[in-house]
């Protein structure tokens, strides 16, 4: 009971007071992989990931040795790291975040496991141009939140002190990474609800490089946004899945037409598989 209390005053103090909350690394044996890195965020209003070889492999069926793979709203980067374990050394694993709070963690995992992976941390925003944002939280300790053009945003009431940067992710690509950008094999999007703007910004490459794509439906948007998210990404010659989780073993429905996407009331995941 005792325990049960301090947590809860360690929650409350995490949504009201704002502080710095490190990293904790904790190793995992995977079947394949063998023992895994992963940094973990002590932020009490933030629940412990565990990694697992059935998420590696989920990965793993649209992604080669060796590729580009990109992973914007990476958080602390449970997906990013085992974006990477499939990628490999030989490939890289970009993952983008414009919190400075989770990007710290981001980075923390970024320097682990470099015999089997090479994760980039990038801590920007994608947007259609180079623009700043504010970004704006919930809780105090940035558990949450999004970014927003002027400090009065959708997503709370406290806002970071120092801007953060929004690029063009097509020209950051041909910029930074010309050499390895044919290799752009997969794009995995969570950027709370603007998602589908985020893809119509980088139609280009999408059109060019076909890679499967992963997104997220947010419960928040209307239906006529989870509709055009569908038409965003099958106009461009793409199938698309609902999927339950990231495990090789999860669930998965084809949804054949827009109106599918609607047919859910909470948040889910899609990806997009293009067309032969």
């Amino acid at each position: 009971m005792l325990e049960y209390f301090k947590k809860s005053y360690q929650r409350k103090l995490a949504r009201r007071v704002t502080k710095e909350y490190p990293p904790t690394v904790d190793q995992v044996n995977l079947k394949k992989e063998g023992a895994i890195d992963f940094a973990n965020w002590s932020n009490p209003l933030v629940p412990h990931y565990t990694l697992t070889q059935q998420c590696v492999d989920f990965f793993r069926q649209f992604i080669k040795e060796g590729d580009l793979v990109i992973d914007v709203g990476a958080n602390i980067g449970d997906t990013t790291v085992p974006m990477a374990l499939a990628a490999g050394k030989s490939g890289v694993a970009l993952g983008f975040d414009p919190n400075p709070y989770v990007y710290k963690i981001l980075e923390a995992n970024a320097k682990l496991n470099r015999d089997k992976t090479n994760i980039v941390p990038q801590p920007y925003a994608i947007s259609k141009e180079e623009e700043e944002f504010y970004f704006i939280s919930s809780e105090a300790s940035f558990g949450n939140g999004g970014i927003s053009s002027t400090r009065d945003g959708i997503h709370g009431k406290f806002v970071h002190p120092d801007k953060i940067k929004g690029i063009d992710l097509t020209k950051f690509l041909e910029r930074e990474y010309a050499n390895q950008i044919n290799r752009f094999s997969f794009i995995k999007i969570d950027a709370e609800g603007y998602d589908k703007e985020i893809i119509k910004s980088i139609r280009g490459l999408i059109q060019k490089y076909k890679p499967v794509i992963v997104a997220e439906s947010f419960a928040g948007n209307s239906d006529d946004a989870k509709m055009e998210l569908f038409e965003v990404i099958e106009r461009d010659g793409y199938q698309i899945f609902f999927f339950d989780d990231f495990d090789i073993g999860t669930k998965t429905v084809n949804i054949e037409n827009k109106e599918g996407m609607v047919e859910w009331k909470k948040t889910i995941n899609i990806y997009a598989i293009p067309l032969l």
